[in-house]
């Protein structure tokens, strides 16, 4: 079975009461193999937090190699000494997150883990812990160099990628250029097709500006560089349409004729996407080798060791992590052979539904 890797995210934060309520889905072993980066001491404390949680079976391991099917595996690689505060934005608890990442990035790159499912960490916390980046899509990025990524909000209704990524919003219309966002555009093609097995993509594309510039009115950005790289795009086979204003394309439910949009800046698109997906939307890191997803919601430290949160995200990312493991592979086996793709089409084609009812 898949071997799907979990980390535990900032330990005063929601994280580890997610993982324990998506694991106690009796359906989730059927699935895969979960192997929980962390700390089997935190996941004990948690878990005696929530009563569903009690038929769930852990099992400690030295690596994902030595994971067992059926129960929860955990690999213990934060320090016992740790504790937890929650609610709290500590250096300890995003210390723990990072010891966490590390551990899981190095058994992802050695193919130990198929797959892995990131639970949220505290970016400001991170920072004082010397984490260096901006976030999961920047540490991404830097650990498998020469791919360009793309964070990619995900949900079955709708998908919205971010050109800019985490870029502070002074500073966007100085960042984007013609280039990154064709170079977003190829990524967002290539995932569309390879991870969620759509055969001819249709991609809208979102201005800078209200109103999307107006003509030049309100700003030039779409003129001079917008326009220019939705053709450039087109030239390359990408259907490419826009530049909408994101006001009226979300508006009116326009989003609904297009496979996914790709929005200029972080808010422009992740405030409509979580309006419209919070419960079900996925990050999901596009343009890697890998495969890695995560919530889309942060730490929750205001519910945190309340048994209050919602695991609904956190079941979609595991389930969505499975799904374009499994994409992939059967996308490598039609472009090996392009004479089965046709009856990939008709058999093969996924629901896009990532969480069970």
């Amino acid at each position: 079975m898949i071997t799907i890797g979990i980390t535990q995210g900032d330990s005063n934060g929601t994280g580890y009461e997610v993982i324990i309520k998506a694991l106690s889905d009796p359906r989730m072993m059927d699935m895969m193999v979960p192997v929980v980066y962390g700390s089997s001491k935190f996941f004990g404390y948690n878990k005696k937090l929530i009563p569903e949680a009690e038929q769930i079976n852990t099992n400690v391991v030295a690596s994902a190699r030595d994971a067992k099917a059926k129960r929860v595996n955990i690999v213990n690689c934060v320090p016992d000494s740790y504790n937890i505060e929650f609610g709290q934005a500590t250096k300890e608890g995003a210390s723990a997150a990072l010891a966490s990442l590390k551990a899981a990035v190095a058994d992802l790159k050695s193919g130990a883990i198929d797959a892995l499912v990131t639970a949220p960490i505290n970016k400001h916390a991170m920072a004082d812990a010397d984490f260096g980046f901006t976030g999961h899509t920047e540490f991404f990025t830097a650990q498998f160099p020469g791919n360009e990524t793309l964070m990619f909000m995900c949900s079955e209704r709708l998908k919205v990628g971010v050109a800019t990524n985490h870029t502070q919003l002074s500073r966007v219309a100085e960042v984007l250029s013609t280039d990154l966002i064709v170079s977003k555009l190829e990524v967002m093609n290539q995932s569309l097709k390879r991870d969620f097995c759509v055969e001819k993509p249709k991609i809208a594309l979102l201005g800078l500006n209200p109103h999307a510039g107006d003509g030049g009115t309100l700003g030039r950005e779409e003129i001079d560089v917008i326009v220019p790289a939705i053709e450039m795009a087109k030239e390359k086979g990408i259907l490419a349409f826009g530049p909408y204003s994101a006001d009226g394309f979300f508006g009116t439910d326009f989003y609904c004729k297009f496979d996914a949009v790709l929005a200029m800046y972080h808010d422009q698109g992740l405030i409509p996407f979580k309006t419209l997906a919070f419960d079900n939307g996925v990050n999901f890191t596009a343009g890697m080798p890998v495969v890695r997803t995560s919530p889309d919601h942060g730490t929750g430290y205001d519910i945190a060791g309340k048994n209050q949160a919602s695991a609904r995200s956190m079941m979609c990312a595991i389930f969505m992590a499975i799904d374009i493991c499994k994409h992939r592979q059967i996308y490598g086996e039609i472009t090996a052979n392009p004479l089965e793709i046709k009856v990939f089409e008709t058999k093969n084609a996924p629901d896009r539904t990532y969480l069970p009812e």
